[in-house]
């Protein structure tokens, strides 16, 4: 019932906070409409002057409701800085190609002071996809985390989390060269808070079975991001200081990311 309230406060948190992003755009700057941009993601845009470009030189607040930043990449567990996993949390052994890490971004406010600075916090989701290697079953409702064998063959056996996620992010671009190329590099701190975690298994003697749970996964995580590319596409890595599960015998086992993000602005 408490996850249930939080994910709801959280949820209507990053309603208002798009609201206030939208409004935020809106007063900040004196504009006849609001230009939407559409490409990668939808962006409610900047003003423009009466040649149809935007003044990048004067400082501003920028933000409103976006569909950007889309992360799609590879999650690695580390076990007390190693990317082996110890024994007793070998339970964990996954499929490294099957195990992956997605996520994006729907809001975001900040301030850009010039052509190539800007300071955003933003907000989104993001979910961790851990393909277990055994036949077991996580349990639900236990005080650590807890699995049992099972007797048959999965052909999928997939453990994962979803939080909502808010980085603050400094991005650096360069000035944009004749072609219309710029640079980014954006680097910075995130928080996190879980939503849930899910159990989705697929064999031929249950079929297909989801079931949800915390599953002991932290239920607040803290890490930081650092993104370089050029022209709506990048490469990101992600690191999490904060242990992956609320779980005594799980304690030092933590995850990376890292892939493609589509949508860098």
């Amino acid at each position: 019932m408490r996850r249930s309230i939080l994910t709801a406060v959280l949820v209507s948190g990053l309603t208002v906070l798009a609201a206030l992003g939208a409004s935020a755009q809106q007063d900040s700057v004196k504009r006849k409409k609001f230009d939407i941009n559409y490409g990668v993601g939808i962006t409610i845009g900047e003003k423009k002057d009466s040649t149809g470009r935007i003044d990048q030189s004067k400082g501003r607040f920028v933000g409103g409701i976006t569909f950007t930043r889309l992360d799609i990449g590879f999650s690695k567990l580390i076990d007390n800085g190693s990317f082996s996993l110890s024994p007793q949390n070998d339970f964990l052994d996954y499929k490294a190609g099957k195990t992956s890490h997605l996520s994006f971004d729907v809001i975001q406010m900040g301030y850009r002071f010039n052509t190539n600075f800007k300071i955003y916090v933003a907000g989104g989701f993001d979910w961790t996809h851990i393909r277990l290697k055994d036949n077991i079953t996580m349990q639900k409702n236990m005080p650590e985390l807890t699995y049992v064998t099972e007797p048959i063959q999965f052909s999928k056996n997939r453990f994962s989390s979803s939080y909502v996620h808010v980085p603050l992010n400094f991005e650096l671009r360069t000035k944009e060269s004749h072609k219309g190329r710029r640079w980014y590099f954006v680097v910075g701190p995130e928080i996190a808070f879980l939503l849930n975690g899910k159990v989705k298994q697929i064999s031929d003697e249950h079929g297909k079975v989801k079931i949800k749970d915390d599953y002991n996964f932290a239920p607040f995580r803290y890490g930081g991001t650092v993104r370089m590319g050029t022209n709506g596409l990048a490469i990101f890595a992600k690191y999490y200081a904060s242990d992956m599960f609320d779980s005594a015998p799980q304690k030092g086992v933590k995850n990376m990311a890292f892939g493609l993000t589509f949508g860098i602005n």
